[in-house]
């Protein structure tokens, strides 16, 4: 009896294959749990126009995801963080990093799609693969570059304002 698969049978075929099968196994196992269907004539031309419809679909998911890899490919980010003697970083840049530089330029990509080995843990230039799909993806230009001293400077002058203010308005509630 010939048939149509409609999911995948282990040592038969994949969905969508025509495959020759004893009249019993296709009666008794595979028609009953909706395994398969009967190819007629009809059952064979839907599966067809089904091949072309997904086979579309398919070609357009592929090509917007180019697309999508070729923008991420034309970024570049620059992740500023303290750095301390030798170039060593204080922390890491972890995916997660990347993913929120990414998306402060306006291309939001989920963590998990970013391929980073293991964390930066220093500064310069990397080139990081994005996957876009799972036959896809793209290389984002990361620069880690430490911060400037003046930023240093600013963020503890105030700091430490702040902290004599409070010391100040905690000695006149006394």
């Amino acid at each position: 009896m010939k048939i149509i698969l409609a999911a995948d049978v282990e040592r038969l075929g994949l969905m969508g294959d025509l495959v020759e099968v004893a009249d019993g196994y296709a009666r008794n196992y595979l028609l009953p749990r909706k395994m398969a269907a009967i190819a007629t004539l009809k059952n064979v031309k839907s599966l067809e126009h089904e091949k072309r419809v997904i086979g579309d679909r398919i070609r357009k998911e592929k090509f917007a995801a180019e697309e999508e890899a070729k923008k991420i490919s034309a970024l570049s980010i620059t992740i500023s963080v303290k750095v301390g003697e030798e170039g060593k970083l204080f922390g890491s840049v972890t995916n997660k990093d990347i993913a929120e530089a990414m998306a402060a330029e306006g291309l939001v990509v989920d963590k998990r799609l970013i391929l980073l080995d293991k964390p930066i843990k220093e500064a310069g230039t990397f080139h990081v693969p994005v996957k876009v799909r799972h036959d896809v993806s793209g290389q984002v230009k990361v620069e880690v570059v430490p911060e400037s001293s003046s930023e240093t400077t600013e963020a503890a002058a105030s700091n430490e304002s702040s902290e004599t203010q409070t010391s100040k308005a905690e000695k006149e509630s006394e």
